[in-house]
């Protein structure tokens, strides 16, 4: 009876290849008889499905009669009965290398360029200058890319030559004999930290490195409106690597508390003591804000805890706008009165106040 490959897959007839190729990486993981809770029948089924599927040729036969002539196999479904016949030839490798490198401690090339080790730094910065913002510099003892080779790691004046270690590769194949045959890996090259080119003479002031460590000075630029805790990113200013490009610098940013204001979103926020008697009757105060001295009025019977508002003297956000300035006013209430004071006011509650 002839197998059903597509459920065998769990895929629909019409799958594309990309399709057929997910749907077999995933159950052969899955599956892998070298894994905890394998079966190694099920992983025969899953390859015997795929070899089948992912050949043009073969899935045409098969979708049309059910059987796989081509090939001279002569057999019902895949044309070979078990792992004897299984062909682990080079249209096999790749996935293999990819799928169970985890299995034999290797792994798999990653031509992605190597990036250097990422920094992080603590900087506090006062109230005033986290609201509008300032400029620091920062003595980082780091490496970096050699300034008298730029990097390359050969002498001036000198260029540089193939690998040959690696024959300009930047990797060097192994391979290693497993379960279901030779498995091809992939690892950088050592001798030119996967540049695939070496100095024909060596910097003398990296040793042909490329990178050397030094402390190099930083000017951070600490943004304005910018809130305690929060992280600033440098692209590429953190370590160098051979061959490779510099990490990130995060720094992270702590505000000192200010004595006086508090940040509520993009206000400031304040309390100021008015003495009872300008409460009632009104009066002027000259405030301090973060901007220089200024006069607030006082509105004459204002209650305890309401609060005046000072525009445009807040956190300043987005383009050329600020928030503002919120006054609390908090009415002093006397604790001891002088035997006078004491009568006016008796004279005031008589009138009902």
């Amino acid at each position: 009876m002839s197998k059903d490959y597509y459920q065998i897959l769990g895929i629909d007839k019409k799958a594309s290849k990309d399709d057929i190729k997910k749907a077999f990486r995933k159950l052969a993981h899955k599956y892998h008889p070298d894994k905890a809770g394998g079966d190694e029948q099920k992983f025969k089924e899953i390859n015997e499905a795929y070899q089948i599927l992912s050949n043009d040729q073969k899935r045409r036969e098969y979708d049309m009669y059910g059987n796989v002539f081509s090939g001279g196999q002569g057999q019902q479904g895949s044309g070979f009965g078990g792992f004897s016949n299984f062909d682990f030839g080079d249209q096999f490798e790749f996935d293999l290398g990819d799928i169970f490198s985890d299995f034999f401690g290797g792994q798999t090339f990653n031509i992605k360029k190597k990036r250097g080790r990422d920094i992080s730094v603590d900087i506090q910065v006062s109230f005033a200058e986290a609201i509008f913002g300032v400029e620091r510099k920062l003595l980082i003892n780091k490496v970096v890319f050699c300034p008298d080779c730029g990097g390359s790691g050969a002498k001036k004046g000198t260029s540089l030559k193939k690998c040959f270690s690696c024959d300009g590769q930047g990797r060097l194949r192994e391979n290693r004999r497993s379960f279901f045959g030779t498995i091809s890996t992939w690892r950088e090259c050592t001798n030119c930290a996967g540049r695939g080119e070496i100095p024909e003479e060596k910097c003398s002031n990296c040793n042909g490195l490329g990178v050397l460590k030094k402390s190099e000075e930083i000017k951070i630029f600490i943004p304005s409106g910018i809130e305690d805790g929060e992280m600033i990113r440098m692209s590429g200013k953190g370590e160098a690597t051979p061959g490779g490009v510099s990490g990130d610098l995060y720094i992270k940013i702590h505000v000192e508390k200010d004595s006086t204001f508090k940040r509520v979103a993009n206000d400031l926020l304040m309390d100021l003591n008015v003495k009872l008697t300008d409460a009632i009757l009104g009066s002027e105060y000259e405030i301090k804000t973060l901007d220089g001295k200024l006069k607030i009025k006082i509105p004459a019977g204002i209650n305890f805890g309401e609060i005046l508002k000072v525009k445009g003297k807040g956190v300043p956000y987005g383009a050329n706008r600020r928030g503002d300035l919120l006054v609390k006013v908090i009415i002093n209430i006397p604790q001891k009165l002088s035997r006078k004071a004491k009568k006016k006011i008796e004279e005031l509650r008589e009138e009902g106040m």
